[in-house]
């Protein structure tokens, strides 16, 4: 019976250390158990056959202790068994995530989490130690599922939590009626354009601006109970979206009397499936505004002007950039005269009030648009001119989007490592290309794309192919169809490296620099798309 309990709970443990890397992958997946399981089908392939071969010798140790009367055989399974307890420590060493880009955190729903799994599996620990050590081999091939198990298993002490969490947050909104409160959502740039509103409207006011990509019903609710004050006169929040009615849940929480749409595009497109989906859930955040509020579109002559075009409910403001094909009077809001520097951008402001000069330390045209849409915000609510010309002045390059960073060894970096897109990662090949010196750049690609993944990956290879000196991508396997974008485009591929992570491309590039060099890193993937 002894020697039952030994194996059973050992088999346990082997389970407890396999689940600090996919509870690590399951918060990685914003705990979506969906999105979960189609991680676990394309990127844990190596784990699995881990785990299945410590499961065949977990069963052949257990027949050997448990059913030899055998001396030799009994002591092969004790050797098998030592292999076995050598193996279990090996997968926490072997599989963890290095350098993780997002540790696990452990809160309290992670917390919950492993508690409930060591619970599990002492009784299955148990009841196997009577009914067949054996078991507990099935039990082991089912590791990769048992943090759902514990999850299915939580649901509803998590929804109540969950619920009390957001009636708290929605009180705390509610009994501030003299809290303005401004919507941001958009397929990119949200994070960008918070920032930068948040900057501008300092001018006159005192916004609470959520820190990083906190835009989640529980990012959200937790920015409102933990940093709302009395002195917040403004709260701006952005919104988030990988599913239909995932900005409605964020509206019904928030309120918001003015909303803005930042860009329309193929993102999340393995959940929304097509862009349709996609312009239907960014509207969601138009659909909730009452009677007296204000939407802000940019006019991209496509979908945004679409929704700005269908709009009558509320008041609407269309901002973009001045082109030629534009009829006077055709945007509220616009800049004009854009200038690139390689120390930021200059324009000219433009609205029913007058004009300005704007100098920001921000790159990109994108980055200027930005601007423009964050001005018309400020105009609604009562700012001049010239305190949204020193707003704009102020505004620091956002971390991990576009920021410029110059080294002293004569090295400057163009740091936007932060959920490219087909848009963005263009934008950041004209800023690369608007610097003198080699141009080098590091990628793994885009993501999350859906059936159009390949195709503006090879886009991207063919658009960067005549602008650029050096490429590293960052992943054999994703990186394929931007290896063939720039080598069918002229590119010479002696000057592709191909690399299997961005240390592999750092040290790789230690042999390459020289002063004056210039080196975008464009998107850098999360954790749970690593290959192994």
């Amino acid at each position: 019976m002894l020697i039952n309990l030994i194996l059973t709970f050992s088999a346990a443990a082997f389970i407890m250390m396999t689940l600090f890397n996919f509870t690590h992958m399951f918060q990685q997946e914003g705990y979506k158990r969906k999105e979960y399981m189609g991680w676990l089908a394309e990127y844990s392939g190596g784990r699995i056959i881990f785990i299945l071969l410590v499961s065949v010798l977990y069963f052949i140790t257990s027949s050997l202790l448990v059913n030899s009367h055998i001396k030799i055989l009994s002591l092969i399974g004790w050797i098998l068994y030592a292999v076995f307890a050598g193996l279990s420590v090996f997968y926490y060493f072997r599989f963890r995530v290095r350098d993780a880009k997002l540790p696990l955190k452990f809160t309290w729903r992670v917390k919950r989490l492993f508690i409930t799994s060591a619970l599990v599996l002492v009784i299955l620990a148990v009841l196997c130690s009577f009914a067949g050590p054996s078991l507990m081999g099935i039990v082991i091939v089912f590791a990769p599922l048992f943090i759902l198990c514990s999850d299915i298993i939580n649901t509803p002490v998590e929804k109540h939590i969950r619920n009390g969490f957001l009636k708290d947050a929605r009180n705390r909104l509610d009994a501030r009626k003299d809290l303005i409160k401004i919507g941001i959502t958009g397929s990119y740039g949200k994070t960008s354009t918070k920032f930068i509103l948040g900057t501008i409207l300092s001018e006159k006011y005192d916004p609470l601006v959520p820190p990083s990509s906190y835009n989640t019903p529980m990012g959200v609710t937790r920015v409102i109970r933990e940093q709302l004050s009395d002195n917040n006169d403004v709260f701006i929040a952005e919104m988030g979206a990988k599913n239909i009615g995932d900005i409605k849940e964020l509206v019904d929480l928030v309120h918001p009397k003015f909303g803005i749409i930042t860009s329309i595009g193929p993102q999340h497109l393995e959940s929304f499936h097509t862009i349709e989906n996609v312009a239907r859930t960014k509207y969601e955040l138009i659909e909730g505004l009452p009677e007296d509020g204000t939407a802000f579109f940019p006019d991209d002559h496509a979908y945004t002007k679409e929704l700005y075009d269908m709009t009558e409910h509320v008041e609407k403001v269309l901002f973009g950039i001045e082109e030629d094909e534009y009829e006077k009077g055709t945007l509220d809001v616009y800049a004009r005269n854009i200038r690139s520097t390689e120390n930021g951008s200059e324009f000219e402001l433009v609205c029913r009030e007058g004009s300005i000069d704007i100098v920001t330390k921000l790159l990109g045209k994108h980055n200027v648009m930005n601007i423009v849409g964050c001005a018309a915000i400020a105009l609604k609510l009562g700012l001049s001119l010239e305190q949204i010309r020193d707003g704009a002045a102020k505004i620091e390059s956002i971390e991990h989007r576009l920021q410029l960073i110059r080294n002293g060894n004569g090295i400057t970096v163009i740091d936007d490592a932060f959920n490219s897109n087909p848009v963005g990662s263009k934008a950041a090949i004209d800023v690369l290309s608007s610097f003198t010196g080699r141009k080098i750049v590091v990628t793994p690609g885009m993501i999350e794309l859906g059936e159009s993944e390949d195709q503006e990956n090879f886009n991207f290879g063919s658009y960067m192919a005549d602008k650029v000196d050096f490429v590293y991508l960052v992943g054999p396997n994703h990186t394929k169809p931007i290896y063939e974008g720039l080598t069918e485009n002229g590119f010479d591929a002696d000057k592709i490296r191909v690399v299997k992570s961005l240390n592999e491309a750092s040290q790789d590039m230690g042999t390459l620099l020289v002063p004056g060099d210039v080196i975008l890193f464009e998107n850098d993937l999360p954790d749970n798309y690593n290959e192994e």
